[in-house]
């Protein structure tokens, strides 16, 4: 029993709407604590997965079933074309719609994925500055023609001389991250790093700065046991179809060549088996790639959610963690 079945969105005391994160590594259980969290407190959940946006992306992403979703409203799964753009910014403006639509029905928001971005982005109203497209393209070319002469190298001595703080946290050959820095500062007068500073700022004040009212949960287990459940959980998507599902993809992405445009193509368990199925490596090699990358991808989610302060930290081989989740939302809101 619990008595937190009557916490809504109405009346609070505040003009900031009651959100619920639930986030951590991958294979942690959070979609099935999410979905029975929502079940108890009247929630809909939205979606902070970057690859359960797409449709057809279904098996590699481990995207959630009509059947684990118990009839809880899911929002921001299976609506976009693989071959569009999503980002932090397309995702904050459409959880933020999300957001406003499930509190007007009187219902909590259950943020659960696993992009720490995305849900900084959302949390903290991190800023994307607008850039004119024509202008970004332009120069966008300008750069690729620069790289391709005068190199990496060549590059990063430009961003050195114009942000050379940027430049000290930037590593030289990461050509995207030095022109992304580089059309920034051209684009808008001032350095990315002032910019990411002032960015950091709103995360630092967490609550203070948020357009939410939010409690953030992370769930996280012993490291040793979480790598031996993803290299099993890849195991079981081989088995339910996974390579079929990347066949089926290869052609939207890969018709004129190999290119790694899309956003979509880079995610893990496509990106590996694309690379098969243009000759690049074996079966093999491609299904030992799918476990390393998703064991350092959980590695690098617990690291970005260690710089959260506002988030209470939980422990999945210590019992239920929707017990602890419960027993803070009481604390803190009520019931």
């Amino acid at each position: 029993m619990n008595n937190i079945e009557s916490l809504s969105n109405q009346h609070t005391g505040s003009a900031r709407a009651r959100v619920i994160v639930i986030t951590g590594p991958t294979a942690t259980g959070k979609s099935g604590a999410a979905v029975r969290l929502a079940k108890e407190i009247g929630g809909e959940i939205i979606s902070a997965d970057s690859m359960q946006v797409y449709k057809g992306m279904d098996i590699g992403s481990a995207k959630i079933t009509e059947e684990e979703m118990e009839g809880i409203p899911h929002h921001l799964i299976d609506i976009l074309d693989p071959r569009e753009e999503y980002s932090a910014a397309r995702f904050r403006e459409m959880a933020s719609e999300a957001i406003t639509e499930i509190v007007s029905r009187g219902h909590i928001p259950v943020i659960c994925g696993g992009t720490g971005f995305y849900i900084q982005a959302l949390l903290y109203g991190i800023d994307f500055t607008e850039e004119p497209a024509e202008e970004t393209e332009r120069y966008r070319q300008e750069l690729e023609t620069l790289a391709a002469s005068a190199g990496p190298d060549g590059l990063y001595a430009m961003l050195r001389e114009a942000d050379p703080e940027s430049a000290e946290a930037i590593d030289p050959h990461n050509v995207k991250r030095v022109m992304r820095a580089l059309m920034f500062y051209r684009l808008h007068g001032r350095k990315i790093s002032e910019h990411n500073r002032a960015e950091s700022e709103k995360r630092l004040h967490g609550q203070e700065h948020s357009p939410y009212e939010y409690l953030f949960f992370v769930l996280y287990g012993d490291r040793e046991k979480l790598y031996r459940k993803i290299d099993a959980r890849v195991d079981e998507m081989l088995s339910e179809g996974l390579i079929e599902e990347a066949r089926r993809l290869y052609p939207l992405f890969f018709q004129e060549g190999k290119t790694d445009s899309f956003t979509a193509a880079q995610g893990i368990g496509y990106k590996e088996l694309f690379s098969w199925l243009s000759g690049e490596i074996s079966l093999e090699e491609a299904v030992r790639l799918i476990k390393r990358n998703t064991r350092r991808f959980a590695k690098r989610q617990l690291t970005w959610f260690r710089r959260e302060r506002n988030v209470t930290w939980i422990n999945i081989d210590e019992g239920d963690p929707l017990d602890e989740i419960r027993k803070h939302i009481q604390i803190v809101w009520g019931g």
